[in-house]
């Protein structure tokens, strides 16, 4: 019998949105690099709603762009609606959202890794990860290493790292009321070996549950009862390498409506037969995305829910019922959704579901993500407990990233709280109790006013510039623009303008206070009722500036107090990031720490006093018992923490 096998720097498993960052970062950076899925046809798949970024998630996508991944490239290339949400509120919360034409979205992402040198495609199921035992070189802590995987066809390959973005994959079942299918989304195969190779390592498994609505045939809906939702008139790309004018298209609309009391009758009277109320389900649901069953149980008081109704591309007809996810039986859904003004004669072209799959409790990460028990294992997505195609996204890079780094001995990256919301999102997940998959919310940040999403490139484009991904002119534009901004921002803080009758006049008819004695043209920006764009006309020595140089230099002068104020924080912040913890500390000789924060801590294993303090359960009392100690340590031990 002949076996086949591979050798190669970097398997993949999984083709979402986690696995094509990961496998592109790899390949991009010069590592023989095979992503294997299920089905090619389920590359980039948006199985859920079809569209990118949202509150908090464009964030993620901007920043995703900046340090030199693909997805803000690839909806640029495939939206079919643009709009930027939130434009009523400050800047820290404008978050781009952009509906996909689905099918396009998937094709355009395979092309990319289709083309992409260094990086192989494999349609098959991976079953087994093999491990040994680290050399005499490895450090205590990771005594295995990762040396290969196996398929279910048996063919092996060896390679130097692995990285697990299996999605909702593995173990998968959908549940549709009492029907229940072992198939992963959209009838795809699911996985079913892997798991146990994971729990053969020890690896902590979790089951999670999350869920899609039905779609809708759309000549079976009746738009002109709905409310119409348009795209914004001037499109702000995703990627700051895509020219703005070459996304300004003809856009699809998409259209409101709501459920009412018949809706909610309906749910209410049919609860025992959906799979959530009935005990059927074992795994955990996101809470901030609930089925339309939880929202009416939960949300009792509410007469009415939002439901959007969004086309799933240019070249078909399903429309995707965002709002009204459900595991009902199909016979409840098509009479709930019926109820719906516009909905009254629609036709499911595919029934809404539930879906459970096996994912790992992310505590057994690095922030790297490498996992803590196996050198060279990474893993991203849905996989670390997170829901999201851009939590996903962002974890696929920074695995794939920080897998280079490793293979080059290099050290890895880790964006921290004040650097990214990607940063946010990995500390969230390594750090904190999750018990239900994790959504991001610009809440959850606690810098958001200088993590704003367009100044991604600002921030992150160096991180990427020197990790590899971002070319050279690209890294040298972004320097340009910094130039621009600081040499604008500071020639406003030093011209100054007089209580001349011509400004007089011009603060007038702007109602706006008239002066006494002279300001500078940034004190007047600063004023509500006046901008940048405003103040063109006293402005006598301006020079045409891009506009993404404009918005900067406006936003640093309108929040420079707020910015400022956030700068001192991030001081504090980064002092106990600073104050490292050895890998190999041993929590039982730290006395008069309280039982609860020494399990916590051993649990989790923090690599910074700052990581070890927003543990749960890891109180200020018991940080400060840790530093005394940590001092301590450094002395005896002659290290720098």
């Amino acid at each position: 019998m002949l076996n086949i096998k591979e050798q190669v720097d970097v398997c993949v498993v999984g083709a979402g949105h986690a696995g094509c960052e990961a496998a592109l970062a790899c390949a991009r950076l010069g590592f023989e690099t095979v992503i294997f899925t299920v089905s090619v046809d389920s590359i980039a798949l948006m199985p859920c709603n079809p569209n990118i970024g949202g509150t908090s998630k464009g964030h993620l996508v901007r920043e995703i762009d900046a340090l030199g991944g693909e997805m803000g490239k690839n909806i640029d290339r495939t939206f079919i609606q643009s709009k930027m949400l939130n434009r009523s509120k400050g800047p820290a919360v404008h978050s781009l959202r952009a509906q996909a034409d689905k099918a396009e979205y998937s094709r355009s992402m395979r092309k990319v890794l289709e083309n992409q040198e260094h990086l192989t495609i494999k349609q098959a199921e991976v079953c087994e990860l093999l491990v040994e035992e680290c050399e005499q070189s490895c450090s205590d802590i990771l005594k295995r290493k990762i040396v290969g995987l196996k398929t279910f066809t048996g063919t092996v390959y060896e390679c130097r790292t692995v990285i697990l973005c299996t999605g909702t994959y593995l173990k998968a079942r959908c549940l549709c009321g009492e029907a229940i299918t072992y198939t992963g989304p959209n009838g795809l195969q699911a996985a079913n070996h892997l798991t146990d190779s994971l729990l053969g390592l020890g690896i902590e498994m979790r089951r999670f549950k999350t869920g899609t609505p039905a779609r809708m045939d759309r000549r079976s809906l009746d738009f002109e009862k709905m409310e119409e939702q348009f795209g914004d008139e001037r499109v702000i790309p995703f990627s700051f390498s895509t020219d703005p004018n070459e996304v300004q298209i003809d856009q699809v609309s998409c259209y409101l409506t709501y459920t009412n009391e018949q809706t909610h009758d309906i749910i209410r009277a049919n609860l025992d037969r959906s799979p959530i109320y009935a005990g059927v389900i074992e795994g955990t649901g996101p809470r901030y995305c609930p089925s339309i069953e939880d929202k009416v149980v939960k949300f009792s008081d509410k007469d009415r829910h939002q439901v959007f109704i969004e086309p799933e591309g240019l070249h078909t007809n399903e429309m995707y019922v965002s709002g009204m996810s459900s595991s009902l039986p199909e016979d409840v859904q098509l009479a709930m959704y019926r109820t719906v003004a516009g909905m009254e004669h629609c036709k499911m072209v595919r029934n809404a579901y539930a879906i459970e799959y096996d994912c790992i409790d992310p505590k057994q990460l690095y922030p790297t993500l490498e996992f803590k028990s196996i050198r060279g294992l990474f893993s991203g997505g849905q996989f670390n407990g997170s829901s999201g195609y851009e939590e996903a996204a962002a974890q696929g890079l920074m695995a794939g990233i920080n897998a280079s780094l490793s293979m080059q001995g290099k050290e890895q990256i880790v964006l921290d709280r004040s650097q990214a919301y990607i940063g946010v999102l990995i500390d969230d997940l390594v750090t904190k109790e999750n018990f239900e998959p994790y959504r991001m919310m610009t809440s959850r940040a606690e810098y958001r006013l200088l993590l704003r999403q367009d100044n991604a490139d600002l921030r992150l484009r160096q991180i990427g510039y020197e990790a590899g991904l971002v070319p050279e002119e690209i890294y040298k534009a972004t320097l340009n623009k910094k130039e621009q901004i600081n040499a604008e921002v500071f020639r406003l803080k030093n011209t100054v303008v007089g209580a001349s009758k011509n400004i007089q006049e011009f603060l007038t008819a702007h109602e706006s206070a008239p002066l006494k004695t002279g300001v500078t043209l940034a004190e007047l920006i600063c004023r509500p009722e006046l901008t940048y764009e405003s103040i063109a006309k006293i402005d006598l020595e301006r020079m045409p500036l891009p506009v993404d140089v404009v918005e900067q230099v406006e936003i640093e002068i309108k929040y420079e107090g707020y910015i400022e104020r956030q700068l001192k924080q991030v001081e504090h912040y980064k002092k106990m990031e600073k104050k490292k913890i050895p890998a190999d500390l041993d929590y039982n000789e730290v006395g008069s720490l309280r039982l609860e924060a020494r399990q916590k801590l051993i649990a989790y294993k923090p690599v910074s006093v700052g990581q070890a303090s927003r543990i749960s359960g890891v109180s200020p009392a018991d940080i400060s018992v840790l530093l005394v100690y940590l001092e301590n340590y450094k002395r005896k031990h002659e290290v720098s923490y």
